[in-house]
């Protein structure tokens, strides 16, 4: 079946003018142009637009997402059970933090007592579940099965003081960084200054401290568009976040 790009637009519940940038992108082309000048859309790019809706929906920004689905090695099936897996953890953790509310209601109008570590326990879980499905595959085949298991152990049994202090260094690191970007030297006193309060943020979720492993990591924020996107506030960031981290686990020199 074909569909014209106000049908198809209808059908989907998205603007004609986000078709029309899909376009423009080179992420979703009409199969054809018609005599009238219309975009006509069939079934490959119908089954196409599912897909980008479906990367969206999992935060995928459409830069990755035009990467993916344009890749020589794309599978659309294998894609879907991608999906599916995300989907489902997703709905795992909708159902623990609905859990954790039902029960906080049930505390509240006492009919049951809950402890200070319960109430933040939906949260937690949240955290581990959406970091497995988003990083999950690549962290665990990088670190192996029994560090990452040990580190979402660790922050199942943070204390509320603790996950407040990892919260507090994590904005730390976004503004420390900040800072020591604008002097251009990852070897400089303030670089460093972030390495190490990076490190301290590590170590909240790290059972041990390997400076190789410290140095992986901040590759891997370069080369996985997942990550970078969370410290490229300004371009060459994530990549300065990384050299200076290089010169604080000594994989770098100093100048």
């Amino acid at each position: 079946m074909e569909y014209t790009i106000q049908k198809l637009a209808q059908l989907a519940g998205v603007s004609t003018r986000t078709l029309r940038y899909y376009d423009e992108i080179g992420i979703l082309n009409p199969a054809r142009i018609n005599s009238s000048g219309y975009r006509i859309y069939g079934q490959k790019e119908v089954d196409r637009l599912q897909q980008i809706m479906f990367y969206k929906e999992l935060g995928v920004s459409l830069e990755s997402i035009k990467k993916i689905i344009t890749s020589p090695s794309y599978d659309e099936t294998e894609a879907l059970k991608e999906h599916r897996e995300q989907l489902l953890g997703k709905r795992k953790q909708l159902d623990v933090l609905i859990a954790n509310v039902e029960k906080t209601i049930d505390s509240m109008e006492g009919r049951t007592m809950m402890t200070d570590k319960e109430k933040f326990e939906g949260f937690k879980q949240q955290l581990i579940d959406e970091n497995e499905a988003k990083y999950g595959k690549e962290i665990r085949e990088k670190y192996g099965n029994d560090m990452v298991n040990r580190s979402n152990e660790k922050l199942k049994n943070m204390k509320k003081e603790d996950y407040d202090e990892v919260s507090r260094l994590a904005i730390e690191v976004q503004e420390t960084l900040e800072k020591a970007f604008k002097t251009g030297d990852p070897s400089g006193d303030s670089a460093q200054k972030t390495a190490e309060l990076h490190k301290k943020w590590l170590m909240y979720y790290w059972s041990e401290y390997n400076k190789d492993a410290h140095a992986g990591l901040a590759q891997m924020y370069l080369d996985d568009e997942r990550f970078k996107k969370y410290y490229e506030k300004k371009p060459g960031m994530t990549e300065f976040l990384r050299d200076a981290i290089f010169v604080y686990t000594g994989t770098m020199k100093k100048n």
